[in-house]
């Protein structure tokens, strides 16, 4: 048994991976808190509006698709702690100025669009940073178990905010519960000063010039890569708009409280939480057909969740759904991450951001429509079906292209210094 836990949370006895764990805990779940209490509020000022939802989710993921690209070069080409502590300084102030709106009665639907807006701009420079550093924190051997970790701690705190939010927006309104958010920032400033910069797994020379063309080239040489990144853009794209479908499922049809939309919330999250654990014991990096079947189950389970007859089925399906969702996000990660030359990593894993998060967009777009026009049950029926067939045209794909790993030509070299430059260690 403790030769088990030993292995699930090696990543923990780095001291590094330890403290940037326990701030982003705390912060993840202070913004898990603000997605419900933003939820509430849009709803509430629209009437129960999914194209006001689905506007504001776009406008919050939209920036991914202008900046992921260049924040990856930004990545691998400055330190990454510097650019994570810059990041979560921004949207604490930004989530403090919302929150200081809705306090004083002044909010309306535009301030939550500008907000939005605001927060997806950082969130693009920041998701690419956060992926690639966890390398650099653990290093290649224990990058599947921190990643794993960091999943878990991710859907731990989807778990505590959305639960604890919804009790408190009941009690309080969403303003107190914007505030909180805005104070959770802190957290992984915290932890992030606390780093000590010389046990980094940092390379010996960053470039001077993090070319996005190169990285897209790194990954076009990559046939075994193009196929999970096709699957990863359909499903972030259709399957992934559960900021929109869960609001919509306890208001419009089983017209439940803010408690309830958390309970909803938290039992998904529970499913999410118990994938990221499943994936803890991950060594190596995961076959294709263990990421295409992972997508496949994420389809079948959100198509049936649309189709839950009660509440009680529909937490059940939720929590299944949960975690399959967390399981192929898991599993895309893991396969693409380690076939990644590590001095394309940041640029690569932007691509990855931008394809899984980036067409969120123009899913929240499709999918509040489809809600809007037909109602949210039809609308997760659907991504569910969709989802499913591209899992099964993954593998197909893979194969026709020669499928399993090919040989990349090796990668263009970067205009470098003559002499090495000095790495700033970020303190």
């Amino acid at each position: 048994m403790r030769g088990v836990l030993d292995r699930t949370f090696a990543s923990l006895a780095v001291r590094n991976f330890r403290l940037f764990a326990g701030g982003q805990l705390v912060s993840v779940a202070g913004t898990w808190m603000m997605v419900v209490a933003q939820d509430w509020l849009v709803l509430s000022l629209t009437d129960d509006s999914a194209g006001a939802l689905g506007a504001v989710t776009a406008l919050q993921f939209a920036p991914l698709l202008l900046l992921t690209l260049h924040a990856g070069g930004l990545a691998d080409r400055h330190d990454k702690r510097r650019l994570l502590t810059a990041a979560n300084l921004v949207s604490g102030v930004c989530a403090a100025a919302l929150a200081a709106l809705v306090l004083t009665d002044g909010v309306r639907l535009w301030h939550v669009f500008v907000f939005a807006l605001l927060l997806g701009s950082v969130n693009a420079v920041e998701v690419p940073a956060r992926m690639a550093f966890v390398s650099e924190l653990v290093g290649a051997d224990l990058l599947p178990n921190a990643s794993a970790l960091s999943a878990a701690y991710f859907n731990l705190a989807r778990v505590l905010g959305p639960a604890a939010a919804g009790l408190l927006v009941a009690w309080w309104g969403t303003g107190p519960v914007m505030l909180v958010n805005a104070v959770s920032y802190l957290a992984t400033v915290a932890g992030l000063r606390m780093i000590r910069p010389a046990e980094l797994h940092r390379a010996a020379v960053r470039p001077r010039r993090a070319r996005v063309r190169a990285g897209v080239r790194h990954l076009l040489d990559r046939r075994d890569l193009l196929p999970p990144m096709a699957l990863v853009a359909v499903t972030g794209m259709i399957g992934y708009n559960f900021q929109l479908t869960l609001p919509l499922l306890a208001r419009t049809v089983f017209d439940t409280d803010a408690a309830a939309f958390g309970l909803l919330t938290a039992a998904f999250a529970a499913g999410s939480l118990l994938a990221a654990f499943a994936t803890t014991a991950r060594r190596g990096r995961p076959p294709l057909r263990l990421v295409t079947g992972a997508a496949l189950a994420l389809g079948v389970f959100q198509a049936l969740a649309g189709l839950a007859p009660g509440f009680p089925t529909a937490l059940a399906l939720l929590c299944a759904m949960g975690f399959a969702s967390v399981y192929f996000a898991q599993a895309a990660n893991h396969h693409i991450q380690l076939g990644t030359d590590p001095a394309f990593r940041g640029r690569v894993m932007a691509l990855y951001t931008l394809l899984f998060q980036g067409t969120t967009p123009v899913g929240a777009l499709l999918t509040g429509a489809v809600a809007g026009a037909y109602g949210v049950r039809w609308a997760m029926v659907g991504a569910g079906v969709l989802c499913t067939l591209a899992a099964v045209v993954a593998p197909a794909a893979a194969r026709r292209r020669g499928g399993l790993p090919g040989t990349a030509r090796a990668p263009e070299p970067e205009a470098e210094p003559s002499a090495p430059p000095r790495i700033p260690d970020g303190s």
